[in-house]
């Protein structure tokens, strides 16, 4: 047998897994079938990278030399395919279909080993995407391509958006390995017929011929449609974890060895029937479940449209818009804090841009005029003139939204993670209990069968499915009512919130409507001046006044400095302006009020804008609705605002004003480290620390471009009612997947019952395991549906 082992290990080559020609390539004892796997093999050696075949074997694609790639030395072309671009960094993601398996993640993820010109590389395994972020003043795009050719995986270019393009395909080696299955599970059940009505007694000679047809047909279902459960089981037992896989490759190897065991000792029938009907039917749950996430991925990506609006400039006059309306050629206005949607050619201005949102660094990028600025960049100083050349897309938002550099906060164990182990421990002590006992019983067929049968009934499946599709549920339902949620584990961090902290201006008050009063003088010169200076900020109350001024004229400005919670200043047209609060001023300026929007203009003070913010409708109801929380008002403002707050929300609630951006974190800080589960409602603007911070942040959002890439939702200004809607939709969502939980261990109990006793046929186990996965998928689906209408969101 052994020696039987080496001819077919010898038989294949080393690095693809691909049969030996004649003449082969031989190095340090391993045979290889072409000069391309073996120059791939010299490759991963000579960088120490050859752990790559210890997670799976023959785990490489067959290198073919006969690529053409020099179209990837035309500039044009190379700007198209980049995500990102500037002095010697570059970023650009791949769809690369050779990703099937954890030696694929491993090795991608350490190129820089093979190039110290690329700096990462990080790897969506479901939509097999690669982003690489490289230098390409050492490396070439072309080269770059050329070494992952030489690797074995081969991009697919192209200059159209890959991950949709791709996201709805069928997974081909999926599909194959269902039909074999199925072929298999078909003829197993042919053979078995006899067995079924007891005619096997009469033609012995063919009951053992259809026993080996039989323990054939279970070769290639076993360890070729499920392969990857051994493949996931063995990942995870050398990690030291146990993960939902694991007991399913288990039944698959006890139901093998055992059917193996009877028909050569011809001892019975053996189980092939139930390996194969079960192989098919978990390989179609999985090609059920893919489709599922596919759908619901698309469905995240390209119609849930974060509610984004971006200033466009249309015959010079400033309009917003939605950004999936925006087209190439159109002209933006992005102003200091705000986030290029698209990329772009700059216009007018002067950019310094933050890339920290794309590429994790935080030093501003300065721009000048007619260079391209990538999107997800965040202008830092005056607002600047965009001329769109790449339409929005909807996808590299959301990716970004869900970028590393933004996950800093502790990883959470979610409420799936945290039953699978003890759901797949129990699993295994039951099955041994049984099979322990009937083998002290000498019964060694209800040993075997109450083995087989217990892991079969009790299949993990209901686990893995019930949270994602409940949650994923809840997030469409959200969607529709305009609060945009990142992911699934969000909804739990949502669910767990104790205490909320809301900011003032731009979330409690509208930053769409105020009266405002100014206690002094102003010429049309000075109007045209402040406007020109509070154009360039985002902040309501600059929108305000701005509104306020309503001046069709505007002038150029410099030095321009926006110091968040405290106010603006710049040289406007040769004059130093100052518009802000008292702290911002020169010294030496006598002012009549402390509160407001002072104006200086050169040393010279003209006055004080005063704002009366109106607040949001319902606000009174909502804080009824949430008195169950803890809550409390942080304000960057002065107190004038605190008897009207005091009305509004209880007694209990601590009111808190003159805050700082960093004041705000700090009280994060502290409520986190008193065991609080704090949620965070901002604009994002001027608490974008405190937004990140929090175990769940919330950006709100009225036509204005403030994406904040810490917070966890974004919700719009006119569904903040709905908040505790939202909330209690959270934790009924938990509570349906409890519930989940409860229905399968309850049919659980009543499949061991009659398990353990050896009584329950492994088919029957077999065929009531989608049954129950069914059934948890339509309770689901059903209760959710179900909530979303008692808390009145759909």
């Amino acid at each position: 047998m052994e020696d039987q082992h080496k001819t077919i290990t010898q038989a294949l080559c080393y690095h693809c897994g691909e049969d030996l020609p004649k003449v082969k390539y031989q190095i340090e004892d391993k045979d290889f079938c072409c000069a391309g796997c073996l120059g791939v093999f010299k490759i991963l050696s000579e960088n120490n990278l050859c752990n790559y075949y210890v997670y799976n074997n023959s785990p490489g694609k067959q290198f073919k030399a006969d690529h053409r790639l020099e179209y990837l030395d035309e500039p044009k072309i190379v700007s198209q395919l980049l995500d990102y671009r500037h002095e010697s960094s570059s970023i650009i993601t791949f769809y690369i279909p050779a990703i099937h398996c954890s030696s694929c993640i491993w090795l991608l993820e350490h190129l820089y080993k093979i190039n110290p010109a690329i700096f990462s590389s990080r790897i969506d395994f479901l939509k097999k995407q690669v982003t690489i972020t490289f230098n390409h003043e050492e490396i070439s795009l072309r080269q770059l391509v050329e070494i992952l050719n030489q690797i074995g995986y081969e991009p697919s270019i192209s200059l159209q958006d890959v991950v949709k393009e791709h996201s709805g395909a069928i997974n081909k080696a999926l599909v194959l390995k269902i039909a074999v299955a199925g072929f298999c599970m078909g003829n197993v059940m042919l053979f078995s017929f006899p067995e079924y009505f007891g005619l096997s007694s009469f033609e012995q000679q063919f009951q053992a011929l259809f026993g080996w047809l039989n323990l054939a047909f279970s070769i290639p279902a076993a360890f070729y449609c499920g392969r990857d459960y051994f493949t996931s089981a063995f990942t995870s037992l050398k990690h030291k974890h146990i993960n939902l896989d694991t007991p399913l490759a288990l039944i698959i190897a006890v139901l093998f060895l055992r059917t193996a065991f009877e028909v050569i000792f011809s001892l019975g029938p053996g189980f092939a029937d139930t390996l194969t009907g079960l192989v098919f039917l978990l390989l179609m749950g999985k090609w059920l479940k893919q489709r599922t996430y596919h759908h619901i991925s698309f469905d995240r990506d390209y119609r849930s449209y974060f509610p984004i609006a971006v200033t466009t400039l249309q015959n010079g006059k400033e309009k917003p818009v939605s950004i999936n309306e925006i087209n190439i050629g159109d002209r933006l206005w992005i102003r200091n804090g705000e986030l290029v949607p698209a990329d772009s050619i700059l216009m007018k201005g002067d950019a310094w841009m933050d890339m920290s949102f794309v590429t994790g660094e935080a030093e501003p990028v300065h721009k000048v005029l007619g260079e391209i600025i990538y999107a997800g960049g965040r202008q830092t100083s005056e607002a600047i003139e965009l001329e769109v050349v790449k339409p929005v897309s909807q996808s590299y938002l959301t990716g970004l939204w869900n970028n590393e550099h933004y996950k800093d906060k502790i990883e959470k164990q979610n409420f799936n993670d945290g039953v699978a182990k003890y759901f797949s421990l129990g699993v295994f002590a039951i099955a041994f209990s049984a099979t322990a006992y009937w083998l002290f019983q000498s019964d060694s067929h209800k040993a075997w069968s109450a083995f087989t049968a217990v892991i079969i009934v009790a299949c993990p499946c209901v686990l893995a499915l019930s949270t994602p599709f409940t949650l994923s549920a809840i997030l469409a339902v959200f969607d529709k009512q305009g609060f945009y949620v990142k992911n699934t584990d969000a909804v739990e961090e949502l669910a767990k919130s104790d205490t909320i902290i809301f900011d003032k201006t731009g979330t409690l008050t509208s930053s769409e409507h105020a009266e405002i009063q100014f206690s002094g003088t102003l010429n049309q010169e000075e109007s045209i001046i402040i406007a020109s200076l509070l154009r360039n900020s985002a902040h309501p109350l600059s929108r305000h006044i701005l509104k306020f001024l309503n001046v069709d004229q505007f002038y150029s400005l410099s030095d321009y400095k926006e110091v968040l919670g405290k106010g603006l200043t710049a040289v406007v047209n040769g004059h130093n302006v100052y518009a802000g609060h008292l702290s911002l001023l020169p010294k030496g300026i006598r002012v009549d009020k402390e509160t407001g929007v002072h104006i200086v203009i050169d040393r010279s003070y003209k006055g004080c804008f005063e704002i009366k913010q109106q607040w949001r409708t319902g606000l009174a109801q909502l804080a009824l609705k949430l008195r169950k929380f803890s809550l409390q008002v942080l304000s960057g403002d002065t107190d004038r605002d605190f008897w009207m707050l005091q009305t509004i929300f209880p007694k209990a609630t601590k009111i808190t004003f003159r805050q700082s951006p960093h004041e705000k974190l700090a009280r994060v800080h502290r409520l986190q480290k008193a065991g609080k589960k704090v949620m965070m409602l901002g604009d994002g603007l001027n608490d974008a620390g405190a937004l990140k911070q929090s175990d769940f942040g919330i950006a709100i959002t009225d036509n204005i471009n403030n994406f904040t890439p810490g917070c966890d939702a974004i919700l719009k200004g006119e569904a903040l009612g709905l908040l505790p809607n939202f909330i209690q939709l959270s934790k009924d969502g938990l509570k349906i997947i409890k519930i989940s939980f409860a229905i399968a261990i309850a049919y659980n109990c009543v499949g061991i019952y009659f398990a353990v006793q050896g009584t329950l046929y492994p088919l029957v186990a077999a065929v009531l395991m989608p049954i129950s996965t069914i059934t948890i998928i339509s309770f689901t689906t059903l209760a959710t549906r179900w909530f979303a209408r008692k808390n009145k969101l759909i």
